[in-house]
């Protein structure tokens, strides 16, 4: 078994396990090894049964390059299995150390399969909505390289998507609140996303045409985290809301339980 292989089965193991374990050493593998790793270990999971539903980016924001400490835009891959409820119940056995972030997710209407300009990408968008996504890093202690990162499915975990609209107008600077149990964890606007987030679907396309792979209609995009993520703790009141006035996109939401508590 190579690299790309054992590495790919290590860190879907971990998941499946809810457990971390040590970052490869440096040098393990190249950032085009990595993504050879993270394509294998969805492989994986979908000769599981499950669905592939879309991309997401990640380190779109300043904050979140800063709070990662990395320089460059990543992608990874989601499926159905990742999708928890909004309004509902999540339960955090299911993680690591999951953290939260603020979000805005983009449904395609048409296959994307090349290249766009930002003329074309708005074309292929069918709803937009406010999103929250949950990172759950199955490095130890949430520490990794870019590389690893990257062939973690840059920490994709889950995701939770609110209602939604064809409200694109207020997209490019829309004020981003999320709150623990009704206070302000972290405030920030859409335009820390790529100062627009929908140039999050122009990149979205070119990383894909690079990679040989397309985007069928009807796929999720997330677009990145509009603010730095929050660690979540068991009993938590999750919630995000995009916008203001009559242009708002809205709010999503879920609260947060354990294993225990579920059993109880």
């Amino acid at each position: 078994m190579n690299i790309i292989q054992e590495a790919a089965a290590l860190l879907d193991d971990a998941a499946r396990e809810q457990r971390e374990v040590d970052p490869f050493p440096a040098g393990a593998f190249d950032l085009a090894q990595a993504y050879e790793i993270q394509r294998a270990s969805i492989r994986r999971r979908i000769e599981r049964g499950e669905r592939m539903k879309g991309i997401k980016l990640g380190f779109t924001s300043r904050a979140k390059m800063v709070q990662m400490g990395v320089d460059s835009l990543i992608w990874g891959l989601l499926t159905d299995a990742m999708i928890e409820e909004d309004g509902g119940s999540v339960d955090l056995g299911r993680y690591i150390h999951p953290r939260v972030e603020p979000e805005v997710c983009f449904l395609t209407r048409r296959v994307i399969d090349g290249p766009l300009t930002a003329l074309e990408a708005a074309e292929c968008i069918e709803a937009v909505a406010p999103a929250l996504e949950i990172i759950d890093s199955r490095y130890r202690n949430f520490k990794f390289s870019l590389e690893g990162v990257v062939a973690d499915n840059c920490s994709s975990a889950g995701l939770v998507v609110g209602a939604w609209s064809r409200r694109f107008e207020g997209l490019a600077n829309a004020g981003v609140r999320m709150q623990f149990d009704g206070r302000d964890v972290q405030v920030g606007s859409t335009a820390a996303i790529l100062g627009q987030p929908l140039r999050s679907v122009v990149q979205a396309s070119k990383l894909l045409h690079g990679a040989g792979m397309s985007l069928p209609a009807g796929s999720l995009i997330m677009a990145g985290g509009a603010t730095a993520a929050e660690a979540l703790t068991p009993g938590l009141h999750v919630q995000c809301r995009v916008g203001s006035g009559q242009g708002a996109l809205g709010a999503v939401a879920f609260s947060t339980r354990s294993a225990t508590q579920e059993s109880a």
